[in-house]
């Protein structure tokens, strides 16, 4: 940290989306209601598992902690946006900038490695389920998510060490609506190959480790399903993976898109629509997924509305 202040740059300028006037104000009104939905979202699913006993189960507890993380996701990106969309100077401090990215960093891998745990889950108890309350017990869920979060963690505080140590010493403009390590690498004076590949490693470790989980779990739940005899049972079991199915492609088709491909193809409105999509898009679409599609989570809300109903009543 206190090598920062050796840098000649004190501030970033946020040089993402438009100048035009009226268009940015129209961004600032969509942004401002997808948050605010996210935020009634997350938080709305985040009490109901809470407060409905039917959901005290490690799928639910998973599903509690990817919406806080989709909560504190969208939060270290869309406030500062909105406000960049009212502001003449779109700038952000040195420090702030850090900062924004070390949160964003320690979400964006926790929340790979926690849609990993949750297909876990669904691997234990489509393919074992008299070892379930065993394998998928209160304290190995809490140890899963814990380590999910040790990982952000580190990853956030390795990338950030690393790459707001650098010198810069020239252009301050990212092209971009928030801080994020590739575009800031490029306004560095020094070499920054090893950060390049270090950003690689790290990114494919995380990422593509929590995907193959995925794959995995996925590949041994279907040949399961397709073994069981009745079209209706093979119904209903692989709806207990649909939500999860469609979270999983929405997050990890923009995220390897992003990280995994060629410095070479490079491309700032691809990128920046990409960005949008899993910063700003999937923490809102994601509690819909979760709330429309499952039955369990639509019962449990019809039981809290009657439930408060019968206290005003009474």
């Amino acid at each position: 940290m206190a090598q920062w202040n050796q840098t000649t740059v004190s501030e970033f300028i946020l040089a993402g989306f438009t100048d035009d006037p009226l268009l940015r104000i129209f961004l600032f009104v969509v942004f401002l209601t997808i948050y605010i939905i996210t935020l009634l979202g997350n938080i709305g699913m985040i009490a109901l598992i809470r407060l409905d006993t039917h959901l005290q189960t490690p799928m639910y507890f998973f599903l509690s902690n990817l919406s806080f993380s989709d909560l504190c996701y969208s939060t270290v990106i869309v406030p500062k946006t909105l406000v960049n969309f009212l502001a003449e100077k779109k700038s952000i401090s040195f420090t702030g900038c850090a900062t924004q990215f070390y949160f964003y960093a320690v979400f964006a891998s926790v929340e790979c490695l926690l849609l990993a745990a949750m297909a876990y889950d669904r691997y234990i108890a489509i393919c074992n389920p008299l070892l379930y309350s065993v394998l998928m017990s209160r304290k190995v869920c809490i140890w899963l998510v814990l380590a999910s979060y040790l990982v952000g963690c580190t990853n956030g505080m390795i990338h950030t060490n690393t790459t707001f140590r650098l010198p810069f010493c020239s252009s301050n403009i990212i092209d971009h609506f928030f801080c994020d390590v590739p575009l800031i690498l490029k306004l560095a004076c020094s070499d920054t190959m090893l950060n390049h590949i270090l950003l690689f490693m790290i990114s494919s470790l995380i990422g593509l480790c929590s995907f193959f989980i995925i794959l995995i779990s996925y590949v041994y739940i279907l040949i399961t399903i397709r073994k069981i005899s009745s079209s209706d049972g093979r119904k209903k079991t692989f709806s207990t993976c649909a939500s999860h199915l469609m979270a999983v492609s929405l997050f990890y088709t923009t995220i390897l898109f992003i990280y995994l491909k060629p410095s070479s193809s490079y491309s700032v409105g691809q990128d920046q629509v990409a960005a949008v999509f899993y910063t700003v898009v999937i923490p809102m679409v994601n509690p819909l997924i979760y709330s429309l599609r499952n039955k369990e989570v639509k019962d449990a809300l019809k039981r809290i509305i009657k439930r408060k109903r019968c206290s005003i009543g009474t």
